[in-house]
């Protein structure tokens, strides 16, 4: 029995009444639909374009997807929605798929291994296309399954220990080199490298990268420290210790993303350490307040928007068959020096 039509409720229109009212069959009006309009005469394909419009016909997705074997959905895992590196890279995924007449379908894990398996569970019962994730930290059920279900996927920053799979991130290595050097040169004698725990490679990378290079200055002092970004009371600690320890010593930060670098400028705001003059300043990431404090922050200003836009084209590109071996897509950063870091 078919269902009547609530009284009052308008009623849609279907790909007959559009093929009515253009004078032609069904099969023209879906080439029109599914873009194959130059098998069509320009006479027929202004009818079938006025019908449309006129009823304003929409098609049904999910119809066209079961035919076609395609959705259309891309689906976006972000590790942290509050961090301005995610947000600029999801504006990156998401303008790249409007381009292409691609939906993106976003899911926020807030940095919790359970929740990137919730969703990573959730968009392929959607049927998404492909995926690109910024991930946590999957667990290995998680990642047979996805290699099971065959679902095109890309990683961007982060990569997934045992998983074969595209990445696109920065080149950590030379981003790394690149601010220690800088604030060498600027005179900074100790260095002190705060990262949260170094559970994922981005971390793990910049932090061995700032030791290394450090070895090859044995007359600066090289420090480390890890925190939980809502350890206040531990970072407060680790800025005292660190400054009262080289009393004599001309001393400076360095901070592994932009979320740790704004918790290190409160915590030297709430010690009573100024930038620039007591202290020197620096992280990764470049934020859109870092000028505007005090005398300015310097930042390793990442290209997030263009690394977003390159994982949807990578994405596509295995939706679309491509079999090439996976491969590691670096960027270049650039340094932004600001009074945070400059010579005296």
């Amino acid at each position: 029995m078919s269902k009547k039509q609530e009284p009052g409720a308008p009623v849609r229109a279907t790909i007959r009444d559009v093929a009515s009212a253009a004078k032609t069959g069904k099969t023209s009006v879906s080439r029109y639909l599914n873009g194959e309009k130059d098998l069509l005469s320009d006479a027929l394909k202004e009818r079938i374009g006025r019908a449309i419009a006129l009823l304003d016909y929409q098609p049904s997705q999910m119809a066209r997807s079961l035919k076609s074997g395609q959705t259309r959905l891309i689906g976006l895992i972000i590790a942290d929605i509050t961090n301005p590196y995610s947000v600029e890279v999801m504006r990156g995924v998401e303008a790249a798929c409007r381009q292409q007449g691609l939906t993106l379908l976003v899911c926020n894990t807030n940095n919790e291994l359970d929740q990137e398996k919730h969703y990573l569970q959730l968009l392929s019962s959607y049927r998404v296309d492909g995926i690109v994730v910024n991930a946590v930290g999957m667990r290995e059920a998680a990642i047979s399954t996805l290699q099971q279900a065959n679902l095109p996927m890309v990683l961007i920053d982060r990569k997934v220990a045992n998983f074969a799979c595209d990445v696109i991130g920065l080149n950590n290595v030379e981003a790394t080199q690149m601010m220690t050097d800088h604030l060498l040169q600027q005179g900074f004698d100790a260095l002190l490298f705060i990262s949260e725990p170094a559970t994922i490679n981005t971390r793990f990378d910049r932090l061995r990268t700032f030791l290394q290079r450090m070895q090859q200055s044995p007359q600066h002092i090289a420090e480390q420290g890890e925190i939980e970004i809502s350890n206040t009371d531990g970072l407060d600690n680790l800025l005292r210790e660190f400054i009262a320890r080289h009393p004599d010593r001309r001393k400076a930060v360095m901070c592994v993303n932009g979320t740790l670098t704004l918790q290190v400028a409160r915590a030297m705001r709430r010690l009573g350490i100024v930038w620039g003059q007591d202290i020197g300043l620096s992280g990764f990431d470049e934020l859109v307040w870092a000028e505007l404090a005090g005398v300015g922050i310097t930042t390793l200003k990442q290209p997030t928007y263009e690394m977003g836009v390159a994982a949807l084209g990578q994405l596509v590109a295995r939706i679309q068959g491509n079999t090439d071996p996976v491969k590691d897509l670096e960027f270049s950063g650039e340094l932004i020096a600001r009074g945070s870091t400059a010579a005296r």
